[in-house]
């Protein structure tokens, strides 16, 4: 038996659907108006139908496709951050998920009290927490401002932060949603040190980003989506020239 048939599911998503309400009124008069007229102010859109996914355990995944295809919806669906509505998403482990600037910051605490703050929220003990402190701080290169409210500081600076935190959890499965497109070069480059080193370390690694070469680089399975199902799942490479075709 191979190494890679031993392998666990990290996270298994069966026949998921998930739709949104989308409201076409900006204004009460918008709304009046429509319904004078007899249009309809709002439509459902269906951002994934019937997607079938199983990502292995110590995989490194990029989930690719068109703006609007599902992409960003399938990770907020894997973080917990939404449930589906139909079908279900099973995850093995403790997952942490860089999907938003900011997301689970506190826009009235400090930095130090967030560091705190969003590591509980992704499972963290207070031990762990004030045991890896110092290192999360280092590598997020914003001491100066710790004790500043998080309101005052910069989306680069949330990137940096929320960043940090996630990638000091013991996590088991990583996502990540574009928000490295924030970050200055040098910390690109240090963010992608560290992907490798989890990696190595068989974490389970789901990426969305448009940047090729870092998909390249780091994943070597590509599933793409379009109009909310999976048109090819397979080597990086053919993803890839699936995307630009």
């Amino acid at each position: 038996m191979t190494a890679a048939s031993t392998r666990r599911p990290s996270i298994i998503a069966r026949d998921v659907r998930k739709t949104f309400l989308l409201n076409h009124a900006f204004s009460l008069k918008d709304t009046v108006v429509s319904l004078l007229r007899g249009k309809k102010t709002t439509s459902v859109f269906e951002a994934l139908r019937g997607l079938d996914v199983v990502i292995d355990e110590g995989e490194s995944v990029a989930i690719l496709g068109l703006n609007g295809s599902g992409k960003s919806t399938f990770l907020k669906l894997i973080s917990g951050v939404m449930q589906p509505d139909g079908g279900e998403v099973l995850t093995r482990g403790r997952v942490a998920g860089l999907i938003e600037v900011g997301a689970g910051f506190h826009p009235e605490l400090s930095g130090r009290e967030n560091v705190f703050l969003n590591a509980a929220i992704l499972g963290m003990s207070r031990k762990e927490i004030e045991a890896r402190y110092d290192e999360i701080v280092a590598f997020s290169e914003i001491e100066q401002f710790i004790d500043q409210e998080v309101k005052h500081y910069s989306s680069g600076m949330f990137m940096r932060l929320a960043f940090s935190v996630a990638i000091h959890v013991e996590l088991d499965v990583l996502l990540v949603d574009e928000i490295l497109s924030v970050g200055d070069a040098p910390f690109r480059e240090k963010c992608r040190l560290k992907f490798q080193e989890l990696i190595a370390q068989n974490k389970t690694l789901v990426v969305v980003s448009h940047d090729m070469e870092m998909v390249r680089e780091l994943c070597t399975r590509g599933i793409v989506i379009s109009s909310g199902t999976v048109v090819y799942d397979g080597p990086i490479e053919g993803a890839i020239a699936t995307v630009e075709v």
